[in-house]
């Protein structure tokens, strides 16, 4: 591992700021050729949904949450909740919610950030699973069993 990957992930987090901000904050390209109330509705339907699934996930967590990939020392695997449904349910969460604000800014660009993060959270996702493969010898099997990012789909 390099020095600027951080020992536990760090700059994962960092660039995970960044692009959750791109995504609230970024350009928002040309209006998407949606009528206005099929975006607006199916924004807030993702963005509230995703707000559900991620505050699930944190209560889950309970002491087991940090921010960084890595898992704590003295951390537990944890199979229940919404983690019964998709293996990062708050990433899961945080991509319904970004591709949610893509549709209610009606912004072109803003769906293409949210993509990025889709993909950035399947790298970063990936990175946290060897950790959690070497810490936890059940998660093969949790593994094989639930989705990573999106319940039923992948």
């Amino acid at each position: 591992m390099h020095w600027w990957q951080g020992r536990r992930g760090e700059w994962y987090v960092a660039l995970q700021a960044a692009l959750l901000a791109l995504v609230a904050l970024g350009p928002r390209g040309a209006e998407l050729a949606l009528p206005a109330a099929v975006a607006h509705a199916a924004g807030w339907a993702l963005i509230g949904t995703g707000a559900l699934v991620a505050l699930a996930a944190v209560r889950c967590l309970g002491r087991n949450l940090t921010p960084l990939p890595h898992p704590k020392d003295d951390g537990t695997l944890v199979e229940t909740g919404p983690y019964a449904w998709v293996r990062h349910p708050i990433y899961c969460g945080l991509i319904l919610a970004a591709f949610g604000w893509g549709l209610l800014v009606q912004g072109w660009l803003t769906l293409l950030w949210a993509a990025v993060l889709l993909i950035f959270f399947d790298i970063k996702s990936r990175r946290e699973e060897a950790w959690l493969m070497a810490r936890f010898p059940a998660y093969a099997a949790y593994r094989r069993r639930v989705r990573k990012l999106i319940p039923f789909v992948y």
